[in-house]
């Protein structure tokens, strides 16, 4: 048996166990930086009162919670990169994928960006305006409000195929401070991994 063939095997199996289970699943998102060359261009954090004032399930309610603050102070070229892993995914069936991002952070086709790695070694690649999301909604307006966008998992580069296993999501942020637009940083809140929201890390609460 190849080792390709043992690792879907593998795959399917924990699929099943993971459907048997699926009430129990909880993600969380961990910050974090590459920065290998200590340039101290790029931050991640978990902030008070930069996130939308929402409950968990996203309905706009009460005081601002905390948003996922993600910044890269320097070009593009530069290698680093600010980001966060989502935690608890390990072999699920992924449907739906998306955020909140706030306006008056940078919204490009490369960054923000999602990071899905499936069972077969393949990565695949969802920016924050390309693909297309499949919907766009205004959750509170003007120039510090955020977007509701939501994308499908077939629409990435290359498209995620019905019932593949995945085995990992990151959110990576490395377009730079000479990429428009709003360049340099942008604030995400209620990530959202097949309907299930993300307001915190795995610790924080």
């Amino acid at each position: 048996m190849s080792k390709k063939s043992m690792l879907l095997g593998l795959a399917a199996g924990l699929l099943q166990i993971a459907a048997a289970h699926g009430a129990e699943l909880e993600f969380s998102a961990n910050p974090g930086v590459f920065d290998p060359g200590k340039t101290k261009s790029v931050t991640a954090s978990w902030q008070q009162n930069q996130g939308l004032a929402d409950d968990d399930k996203g309905a706009v309610q009460g005081t601002p919670g905390k948003g996922l603050v993600l910044t890269k102070n320097a070009p593009t070229a530069t290698n680093a990169a600010s980001g966060a892993t989502i935690d608890g995914v390990s072999f699920i069936t992924l449907t739906e994928i998306g955020w909140d991002v706030r306006r008056d952070g940078h919204c490009g086709a490369g960054a923000p960006r999602f990071n899905i790695t499936t069972a077969d070694g393949v990565t695949h690649f969802i920016g924050c305006n390309s693909p297309a999301p499949t919907t766009v909604v205004q959750v509170t307006p003007g120039a510090m409000g955020f977007d509701r966008r939501r994308y499908d998992p077939a629409s990435a580069f290359p498209p995620v195929a019905p019932g593949s296993a995945v085995v990992s999501i990151e959110i990576i942020f490395d377009e730079g401070t000479d990429t428009p637009p709003n360049p340099g940083s942008v604030v995400i809140d209620n990530i959202d991994v097949n309907g299930v929201i993300i307001k915190k890390e795995g610790k924080d609460e």
